[in-house]
């Protein structure tokens, strides 16, 4: 089975574990507008794509033997210019300057690292993450405009809706990686989600290309609900308004299945609804890990992925 996976973070590290429990075939579509920390200080300083994300994709995907995935996720001490940079991300910094080309660059690693499956840019320029946000003025229906991605993720307003730019290119929309497109197309199941909302799964809907292939492709599409809304990003945020905002940034998208953990859902005939409106049916089980509700549990994640994908095959 041809998976693919998109997202970023911890998000779509916990859905590439769940994967590989699953199938040897598994891609990662990463998310490359992150502007903080390490990859923001390499970004600024290099020009390159951001290489955090990029790296715990890696390390998702690496085998359990070496040193490589530990020696990859190390970060430096101490204060001096090293300092808070993880060695993975100096490391694909200096593949991708050396190499150019991202895609051959996180190939070259993906070999180092004995990784099963692929990781992809979803672009291979740096992507700027701009939002409309309300609640930051006295009038709390007063829009105003916040961009890059720490500042969307952190903003004490209401993200309303979200917006991509290239960074490079400023006058050009974002270009989808072309290997990242093909891979969906060809794809027997693609998962959106889980992960920061509006900075790590939403940003793939907004790459022309990349929506388009998304809304063409014959694979079983799957969301991944969070477990807790995220501070900043979706305070407040019910299960269902993560569907109806991804309903709002991709309307013709049409999802098989929605994926929310069992005890993380209030209101099962509100989430119920709001799949419906995409084409989905909804899963409830129990994904959280027992010792963190607001993690995922691989192992859990990937018994449900088996069943709805076995569901939607069998349709």
């Amino acid at each position: 089975m041809r998976a693919v996976a998109l997202g970023g973070g911890r998000g779509l590290h916990v859905t590439l574990s769940a994967l590989r429990l699953i199938t040897d075939d598994v891609t990662a579509v990463v998310t490359v507008a992150d502007d903080g920390g390490s990859s923001g200080r390499l970004r600024r300083e290099l020009g390159l794509l951001p290489p955090g994300d990029l790296r715990k994709a890696l390390t998702a995907l690496a085998g359990a033997g070496g040193p490589w995935p530990a020696v990859f996720e190390h970060r430096f001490g101490g204060t001096g210019a090293l300092a808070g940079h993880a060695v993975g991300n100096l490391l694909l910094a200096g593949l991708l300057e050396v190499v150019g080309d991202p895609v051959r660059a996180l190939a070259e690693a993906a070999a180092l690292m004995g990784v099963t499956g692929r990781v992809l840019p979803m672009s291979t320029d740096p992507l700027d993450i701009e939002a409309e946000v309300t609640g930051l003025e006295e009038d709390p229906d007063t829009v105003r405009r916040i961009r890059g991605q720490v500042a969307v993720a952190t903003t004490p307003g209401r993200v309303r809706r979200i917006r991509l730019h290239n960074a490079n290119r400023k006058t050009e929309p974002p270009v989808a990686c072309p290997e990242a497109v093909a891979a969906v197309l060809d794809a027997d199941v693609v998962l959106l989600g889980p992960g920061s909302w509006f900075t790590s799964v939403l940003p793939h809907l907004l790459v022309p290309e990349l929506h388009e292939a998304l809304v063409r492709t014959a694979a079983a599409r799957v969301v991944v609900l969070n477990l807790v809304p995220q501070p900043g990003e979706t305070a407040g945020f019910s299960p269902e308004r993560h569907l109806d905002v991804l309903c709002e940034h991709a309307p013709r998208l049409r999802v098989d299945a929605v994926i929310a953990d069992a005890d993380s859902v209030s209101t099962p005939d509100r989430l119920r609804r709001a799949a419906s409106v995409l084409g989905a049916d909804m899963w409830l089980d129990p994904v959280a890990a027992p010792a963190r509700p607001d993690r995922h549990d691989p192992a859990a994640l990937a018994a449900c992925l088996r069943r709805a994908i076995a569901s939607v095959r069998a349709r």
